[in-house]
């Protein structure tokens, strides 16, 4: 054990004189200025690339969740079932049926034919009395008889159904075309009509023996979905955005990691990218979290109680704050290894017994006969390579499978962890005495003259 310590140290101490000993040849041979550009150039790179970066997400989450049809039904179709969203449709449809019907007459005049029918004076001095209660009573059935409708499975398939039949004319409202099942006001109210849904429950009544859906005509009503001033302005924000989903994510990744590649210390750089991509990620959130209230203040309580409101809301940012959480959590996660890979003395202590233990593994399978050969000499020697293959092919998958999660990082990293225990256990290194002939001594070496940030 005392053995390895010493060897840990020492060469510690070695990657330390060569990191001084090139920094102190950068200095002589006048690189500075270069260095300099580089930097500034490198600094502009992820600056831009953090800037865009939130653009990219929302134009990201437009184009999937919104252009998407079954991305669409599934962010928009669990509000069916939310309480709230059916205690306010529940309403509105009764209200509108009401509305079109007039109760209280078609009782009168029900109550006005069967008194000139032969009836006792009693019966006849009665009827007045029970229009009121008659009256009522329909209006309870009718309620109850659309409240078990709207909370029923059927209801759910129905706006499901509706949400999938209509998306076309949906992309078509925000893209400003005219005629559409979702209407789109010049004042910024986004409401969905009810045509469908009251044909829906006439019909439903009707099979309930209940007399009055017959006499429910067309109902030209819209229910409020969304209200905000800001809602043309996001259908242009919209429109702009749809063009730019797909390919400015692959633009932001490309400034970001072409600055990275550029600073002329590249962990450094890695360190300060990452961070930006932490902080910009966790505002995104915040941002959500922000916008929340503003929407659900923003919305008059005579057009959209507060739940509903709130309950859309969180639905329909559910997706963009995920991958807010999970892109800052990458940026954490990028910084963190960034400073194990760096040239700090508990970052190499860590990495150097990393590696003696992976030896000690590779020692111990040798002993009982079990070792790579010629594979492992060839992994030993292509090390590098497999392990900026396996970096890059992670962060290319995530794109690809976008919207990207907390999930999808989280099994990102741990196929990464698991690729370079896989590459540490398996090389043979030239030579067995050393756990890591040539990982501190390169870590350092990379490691140039101190450059503007990053």
């Amino acid at each position: 054990m005392d053995a390895d310590h010493r060897h840990i140290t020492l060469s510690i101490r070695v990657a330390e004189l060569e990191s001084e000993n090139r920094k102190l040849r950068a200095e002589k041979s006048g690189s500075h200025t270069p260095q300099k550009v580089r930097g500034v150039l490198a600094t502009v790179l992820i600056s831009a690339s953090l800037l865009l970066a939130p653009v990219a997400v929302i134009g990201t989450w437009t184009q999937v969740q919104l252009v998407d049809t079954d991305r669409f039904v599934e962010t928009f179709g669990p509000l069916a079932e939310d309480p709230a969203v059916q205690a306010f449709v529940s309403q509105q449809i009764s209200g509108a049926v009401e509305d079109a019907v007039d109760i209280d007459r078609l009782v009168s005049d029900m109550i006005a034919g069967i008194a000139t029918l032969p009836l006792p004076d009693r019966a006849e001095s009665a009827l007045s009395a029970l229009e009121g209660p008659a009256a009522a009573g329909i209006r309870s059935v009718l309620h109850s008889s659309v409240d078990r409708i709207v909370e029923s499975p059927r209801f759910a398939n129905l706006w499901a159904a509706t949400l999938r039949e209509t998306h076309q004319r949906a992309i078509a409202v925000l893209q400003g075309a005219p005629d559409t099942a979702l209407e789109l006001s010049d004042s910024g109210v986004l409401s969905l009509r009810l045509d469908e849904a009251t044909r829906q429950i006439s019909a439903e009544l009707a099979d309930r023996g209940i007399g009055i859906a017959e006499n429910i005509p067309e109902i030209d009503r819209s229910i409020p979905l969304l209200t905000s001033d800001a809602l043309v302005t996001t259908r242009v924000v919209y429109q702009t955005a749809t063009l730019a989903g797909h390919w400015l994510p692959w633009v932001v990744l490309a400034l970001w990691a072409g600055g990275v590649a550029l600073a002329p210390a590249h962990r450094r750089a890695l360190v300060w990218a990452g961070s930006g991509l932490t902080i910009t990620f966790l505002l995104l959130a915040g941002g959500l979290g922000i916008g929340r209230w503003g929407f659900v203040s923003s919305v008059s309580p005579s057009l959209m109680p507060a739940p509903v409101a709130h309950a859309i809301y969180e639905q329909l940012t559910a997706s963009m704050a995920s991958t807010s959480v999970a892109l800052a959590f990458l940026g954490a996660v990028i910084t963190l290894g960034a400073w194990l890979t760096g040239p700090a003395r508990s970052a190499r202590m860590l990495r150097l017994s990393t590696s003696s233990a992976c030896a000690s593994i590779r020692t111990a399978a040798a002993k009982r006969g079990i070792t790579t050969g010629r594979f492992g000499r060839l992994v030993d020697r292509s090390r590098s390579g497999i392990l900026a293959v396996a970096v890059v092919g992670s962060v290319v998958a995530l794109f690809v499978s976008r919207p990207i999660t907390v999930s999808a990082v989280f099994t990102s990293i741990a196929v990464l962890a698991g690729v370079m225990v896989a590459v540490e256990l398996i090389r043979r290194p030239s030579d067995p005495a050393d756990p890591s002939p040539s990982t501190a001594p390169s870590t350092a070496a990379e490691e140039t003259a101190p450059e503007p940030s990053p």
